[in-house]
C-alpha cells in the first residue's frame, strides 16, 4: 500500500456512514445476542480459541450478523476472504478456492470464507461451494436474513451450525445510541452532542430492533441539528421524529415475521380479540402484504373457527374479499377490518371443520362396499329395475318434515360426524337435533 492508498483509506474511514464506524471490533463490545456470543457460549469459546467450523448467522437485519463475522476476522490467525451472495458468482468461488488451496498447502492455514446473504446463491452456486466445505478447504460462515432451512443447500446446513440472531432488545439499542453519540473517537462525541431519554427510547422503540435504522437517524439528528446557546446539540423527541418519517416495521413478505405475523392475526380471531386482529392486520396492510392473502386467511378463518356458531361470519369474510378486489386499496383496508372485527368478535365453534376431519379419515381408513340401496339413484333407466331408490322415505311427507332412517353406509351407521356446541346460532341446532330425535 503507498501513501495515497493510505491517505484514501483513511478517508473512507472517516467518512464512512455511523453504523460502520462504530461496528464493534471485539466480541467484549459486541452488544446483545448474550445467548450466543455470551461468555463461556459455544461461539465464544469457538471464536476466542480460533477453532471455528462452519456457522450460518440467520436473523433480522441490524442484529449483528456481519459484524460478528469482521470480529471473527480480526481475531482469526486463518487466512479470511469475503463475497457477497448478490454480486458474486461461481468464478469468485473458484478464485478464493485456488487460493485457499495455495495458503493451506504453504503455511498449513484454514480460510474463512465470509458469505453475506448466502440466501441469494442458487442450488448451482451453493453446490459449488459443498465440496470445498466437507474437504475442510474453506470454512464456512454464512449471513442470511431468510430461514437458511428453507433457503441453504440441505448439505451445506448439515453441516453447519446455524446460530438464530433475535431483534436487539430496546436496551441493547439505548446502549448502542449513547455510544454513537458520546464516543468521541468513532462515534460523534465532537460534536458535543446529547439525547435526552424520550428521544432516546423513541429511536429505541420505532428502530424494531435494528442497531443500523436507529443509528442512521441519530446520525442525521447529529449533523443537522444547529447547536443551542450553550453551543450544544440536543437530540430531543421532536428531532428523533424528524429523523425517522415512518416506524420501521419488521416484516418480509417472505420471511419468517410473515408467518409469524399472519399466524398472530388468525390466533387473535380464533381467540375473539379483534383488537390484536386489526393490529396484526394494520401491520400487514403496513409493510405492503397482498390483501387477498390476508382475505383469504379471514375466510378460512370464519369457515373453520366460527362455522355453525355464526354462518353469517362467511358471508361477512367472502364480502369483504369481493369489496376489495372491486374496491381496491387503500380504501380496501376498511372492509378487511370489518371482516376481521367480525369473525374475531362472532360465538366460536369448530365442529363443522371437526366433522369433515373425521369423516375424510373414515373415508380413507373404512373400506365401505356400498351406499344403502333406497338411497341411490333410480332416474335412469333400469336403476330402479335393481332396486335402487325402493324403501327411501321423503321427509317432507312426515310431521317436522323429518323422518328416522339410515344415511350413513352400514359400516358406518353409528359414526357421529357434526356435534354441535351450544355456541351462537349453533345452540339452536342442537335445540332441532334434540326436538326431532325426540318426537320421531
Amino acid at each position: 500500500m503507498d501513501l495515497f492508498d493510505f491517505q484514501a483509506e483513511r478517508k473512507m474511514k472517516a467518512e464512512a456512514p455511523l453504523a460502520a464506524r462504530l461496528r464493534p471490533k471485539t466480541l467484549e463490545e459486541f452488544v446483545g445476542q448474550e445467548e450466543i456470543v455470551g461468555k463461556g457460549t459455544l461461539l465464544y469459546r469457538a471464536i476466542k480459541a480460533d477453532k471455528l467450523s462452519s456457522v450460518i448467522f440467520y436473523g433480522p437485519t441490524g442484529t449483528g450478523k456481519t459484524t460478528l463475522a469482521k470480529i471473527i476476522a480480526g481475531t482469526t490467525k486463518s487466512h479470511f476472504e469475503q463475497l457477497n451472495a448478490t454480486t458474486a458468482g461461481i468464478k469468485d468461488i473458484k478464485e478464493i478456492v485456488e487460493r485457499a488451496k495455495k495458503n493451506l498447502g504453504f503455511d498449513g492455514k484454514k480460510t474463512i470464507l465470509f458469505i453475506d446473504e448466502i440466501h441469494r446463491f442458487n442450488k448451482t452456486q451453493q453446490d459449488t461451494l459443498l465440496p470445498y466445505v466437507e474437504d475442510g478447504i474453506v470454512v464456512l460462515i454464512g449471513a442470511t436474513t431468510e430461514n437458511p432451512y428453507f433457503e441453504v443447500n440441505r448439505a451445506l446446513i448439515s453441516r453447519s451450525i446455524i446460530f438464530q440472531l433475535k431483534k436487539l432488545s430496546k436496551e441493547n439499542i439505548k446502549i448502542i445510541l449513547r455510544k454513537a453519540v458520546y464516543d468521541k473517537e468513532r462515534g460523534l462525541g465532537a460534536y458535543n452532542a446529547e439525547i435526552d431519554e424520550d428521544a432516546l427510547n423513541f429511536l429505541a422503540d420505532v428502530s424494531d430492533g435494528d442497531a443500523r435504522i436507529a443509528l442512521n437517524a441519530v446520525e442525521i439528528g447529529v449533523l443537522t441539528t444547529e447547536k443551542n446557546s450553550e453551543d450544544k446539540i440536543i437530540i430531543d423527541l421532536d428531532t428523533a421524529q424528524q429523523c425517522i418519517q415512518k416506524r420501521a416495521v419488521n416484516y418480509d413478505k417472505k420471511g419468517d415475521n410473515h408467518y409469524d405475523t399472519i399466524s398472530a392475526f388468525i390466533k387473535s380471531m380464533r381467540g375473539s380479540d379483534p383488537h390484536a386482529a386489526v393490529y396484526y392486520l394494520a401491520k400487514m396492510l403496513y409493510s405492503g402484504e397482498d390483501p387477498k392473502f390476508i382475505a383469504r386467511r379471514i375466510i378460512i378463518c370464519a369457515s373453520e373457527d366460527v362455522g355453525m356458531a355464526d354462518p353469517r361470519a362467511l358471508q361477512v369474510a367472502v364480502a369483504a374479499a369481493q369489496a376489495v378486489d372491486f374496491v381496491g386499496m387503500p380504501e380496501g383496508r376498511i372492509m378487511l377490518s370489518e371482516a376481521a372485527c367480525y369473525v374475531a368478535s362472532a360465538p366460536k365453534s369448530n365442529a363443522s371443520y371437526l366433522a369433515v376431519e373425521m369423516a375424510m379419515d373414515d373415508v380413507k381408513n373404512v373400506r365401505i362396499n356400498t351406499i344403502p340401496p333406497y338411497l341411490k339413484d333410480a332416474s335412469y333407466n333400469g336403476h330402479s329395475q335393481l332396486g335402487n331408490g325402493i324403501g327411501y322415505k321423503y321427509a317432507h311427507d312426515f310431521e317436522n318434515h323429518y323422518v328416522s332412517q339410515q344415511y350413513l353406509p352400514d359400516e358406518l351407521k353409528d359414526a357421529v360426524y357434526y356435534n354441535p356446541t351450544e355456541n351462537g346460532y349453533e345452540k339452536e341446532v342442537r335445540k332441532y337435533f334434540d326436538f326431532i330425535h325426540k318426537n320421531t
